[in-house]
């Protein structure tokens, strides 16, 4: 395959894969299989329906770049020109919160409490900081396929779905975030946390691998097939 030219400038996603699929003459089905996604994820990319998900959160710009030929930060680069510039949309909502601060150290949390009904910025902060903790434990379930497929197998879904299930936590953000996340991947890693309310230092107890593997074996709970862009 003829390699693509140095990028020049950054694009959009949707178009930098559109074109050098023309290029490569090959489809968006080969691109999907390619990158271990189901169609409708590469279709959504290209057509701008699908925010480009975080660089730093996916492994499908690897293995993108490999098949297309492409430079090998090019589409993390248009990736994050482009969701800078999308607006952020509303920010979580005291559903998640509640349910977050069931593991959270009680005297702590009945205070986080009080003040989250004075303003929600500080709550917030905590949740983002948590679901951060939990993406970069759930990102490394990528990187063991066999692992990945084990576990599909035991939920009864396809490698496909439950890979692009983890690929969405992933790329949830505060106005994304469910109560399926956090009960599929933040509950069955974090086991209970803390945080000083003068200094803001977040403890965090992770779960125990034995533990991780007995919630990995329960069914998923059900979302919708993407996370879009607000």
């Amino acid at each position: 395959m003829k390699p693509a030219p140095r990028l020049k400038r950054v694009v959009k996603v949707g178009d930098l894969l559109r074109e050098r699929l023309r290029e490569t003459k090959r489809t968006s089905r080969e691109l999907a299989e390619a990158a271990e996604v189901p169609p409708e994820y590469v279709d959504e990319l290209i057509s701008g329906r699908r925010r480009p998900p975080l660089p730093s959160r996916t492994d499908v710009y690897d293995k993108m770049s490999r098949f297309l030929g492409l430079g090998r930060g090019d589409l993390a680069e248009c990736a994050n020109v482009e969701r800078a510039s999308m607006s952020s949309g509303p920010r979580g909502n005291g559903g998640i919160w509640k349910l977050l601060l069931v593991s959270c150290e009680p005297a702590t949390a009945r205070e986080l409490e009080r003040r989250a009904k004075r303003g929600e910025a500080e709550a917030l902060g905590l949740v983002e900081r948590l679901l951060g903790i939990a993406q970069g434990s759930v990102r490394r379930s990528l990187d063991d396929q066999i692992a990945l497929r084990v576990s599909a197998a035991q939920r009864g879904l396809t490698y496909v779905a439950l890979r692009l299930r983890v690929l969405e936590f992933l790329d949830a953000t505060l106005d994304t975030l469910t109560e399926a996340d956090i009960a599929d991947f933040v509950r069955p890693r974090i086991e209970r946390w803390d945080v000083d309310l003068e200094t803001g230092v977040l403890r965090v107890t992770l779960r125990a691998q034995e533990a991780q593997d007995r919630d990995r074996r329960r069914p998923l709970l059900r979302t919708g097939t993407n996370r879009r862009a607000s």
